[in-house]
């Protein structure tokens, strides 16, 4: 096996640092903002490519999916090529891909470059929050990751608001066309400032078995999520055999990478209690979370009547507090115990959630805008105390494997957690519809009273069948808001099994 050894990386100085710093981070938030700028979007892009709203989803999760399962390799592929390399080739990969994305003829076509949009986009990034916490002395680590943590919530943020005015104005195929100068800029950045602090490297065997059966479990499990609606779940023959493949596969992938002398994914991070707590957490309020930033514009949309554009101005107030909040939060890291900022944090969304569980038909724009200026108050608290803490828990050497099994199981928690919510909103809204139904009184003298006023018997029938529709639409959104504000208090708990970090997070080796 060998090696190319380099001295270690030395933290940059002055505005040198600061440059570096905004163009890691630029790279970071373009990757997280297109996990959602398609969200708004789906209504324009499935009446362009002549598919459903529901499959229209598929552009949002196949994106999640790739990009989840090519971020835990970030540890092989940092360790076989170094970490500056990998983060130039993949952000070149994520612009060629979108421009791609921009150009499909066809909605297959469209998911195919999407998938390969996400491989590129996953090993993003994880190296540049390695990349980040090299560049920067230790003892300002935790403004590093104020600043990576910062445009991982600012990202999915702005996703909607640009996705709304661009699809609404220009046409959907700007919102991918206009990562192509960023990648570039980026790209050519990067290779100038940081190809002298590249990471040593060493030449490992490719654990093609434990990256098949990864591929294997996780496509399986999001195919089976995403058809289970449209192919009656478990009555279909298709949907049983994605989920045994799902759980075969998953079992087999724990084995061969528990007993692999060259994992893939390093699973021997999870003996770090505080990492383990640390995922659990990050997993079920990110994907709370995510499913929340799908859900609202949807329902915004679909029922109550928002173009693209204005569902994304009411969710972009989101961004506001969030940005205010990242550094702040990141100077009390190390100094304020990061379980009780967490636990806050993750308190505070859950009661945001259930803020909006009392939402009605009626709601103003700002109803909804201060729900998300609210939200984002929180939010650093929950993703800087989070990530400091994973990282904060694990060798120093163990870094990257652990950034990069972090960021896999939030963007495929996201990933999982939206096709749930879709599906349980289009079930719940069906079978409030039937209660609402059986429970109408005066429906004959109702539209008697519409006819009278110049409406046809059809357009009459046709609008009480709409605000029947709206509102249990209305009562399915409310009842996801309520269970989400449970998850919400159920990951806060979780913040005090972990036990208190003694060090501040290092910047990784590269390994995985």
């Amino acid at each position: 096996m060998s090696h190319q050894d380099r001295a270690p990386a030395q933290p940059l100085a002055g505005g040198q640092v600061i440059v570096a710093a905004v163009i890691l981070a630029l790279a970071n938030f373009t990757v997280v903002l297109d996990t959602t700028i398609a969200n708004v979007s789906v209504p324009h892009i499935a009446g362009a490519l002549a598919v459903s709203p529901s499959q229209g989803t598929w552009v949002i999760t196949s994106y999640s999916v790739a990009e989840a399962i090519t971020v835990p390799l970030t540890g092989w592929l940092v360790q076989r090529f170094g970490g500056v390399k990998v983060f130039v080739a993949a952000i070149l990969g994520f612009g060629a891909f979108s421009m791609l994305c921009g150009l499909a003829p066809s909605f297959s076509t469209l998911v195919a470059f999407r998938v390969l949009q996400g491989f590129c986009g996953g090993p993003i990034m994880p190296t540049s929050q390695t990349l980040l916490l090299s560049i920067f002395p230790k003892e300002r680590s935790g403004q590093a990751i104020g600043l990576w943590s910062m445009t991982t919530v600012v990202g999915p943020i702005a996703g909607p608001l640009l996705g709304g005015t661009i699809s609404d104005n220009i046409g959907w195929s700007w919102i991918f066309f206009i990562n192509v100068p960023v990648a570039l800029g980026v790209a050519l950045g990067a290779w100038t400032m940081l190809r002298a602090h590249e990471t040593s490297t060493r030449r490992v065997p490719v654990d093609y078995v434990g990256l098949g059966l990864l591929v294997l479990w996780v496509g399986s499990l999001q195919i089976m999520l995403d058809r289970g609606k449209e192919l009656e779940w478990f009555a279909s023959t298709t949907i049983v055999g994605l989920a045994i493949l799902a759980a075969i596969g998953f079992i087999s992938f724990l084995i061969w990478e528990l007993t692999s002398d060259n994992p893939i994914v390093n699973l021997r991070v999870f003996r770090h209690r505080g990492f383990v707590v640390g995922v659990m957490i990050i997993s079920l309020t990110f994907g709370t979370f995510f499913s929340t930033v799908v859900l609202i514009p949807l329902w915004l949309q679909t029922s109550i009547g928002y173009t693209a554009t204005w569902a994304g101005y009411a969710a972009a107030f989101n961004g506001v507090l969030a940005v205010v909040m990242s550094p702040v939060v990141g100077r009390f890291i190390g100094r304020v115990d990061p379980r009780l900022m967490l636990a806050f944090g993750v308190c505070g969304l859950g009661a945001v959630a259930f803020w909006r569980s009392n939402f009605t038909t009626d709601v103003t724009f700002w109803g909804v805008a201060l729900t998300f200026l609210a939200q984002g108050f929180f939010l650093p608290f929950f993703f800087v105390t989070a990530t400091s803490l994973t990282l904060s828990s694990v060798l120093p050497e163990e870094t990257a494997s652990a950034a990069g099994l972090q960021n896999f199981l939030r963007t495929s928690g996201a990933a999982f957690a939206t096709s749930i919510m879709t599906t349980a909103w289009d079930n719940i809204a069906t079978e409030k519809r039937s209660l609402l139904v059986g429970h109408l009184n005066g429906v004959a003298q109702t539209s008697d009273a519409m006819i009278a006023r110049g409406l046809t018997h059809d357009q009459a029938i046709g609008q009480i069948d709409r605000l029947v529709q709206q509102q249990a639409t209305m009562l399915a959104t409310d009842h996801l808001l309520l269970v989400g504000s449970v998850l919400f208090a159920l990951a806060a708990s979780l913040a005090w099994l972990a036990p208190r970090p003694k060090r501040a997070p290092a910047a990784g080796g590269g390994g995985h």
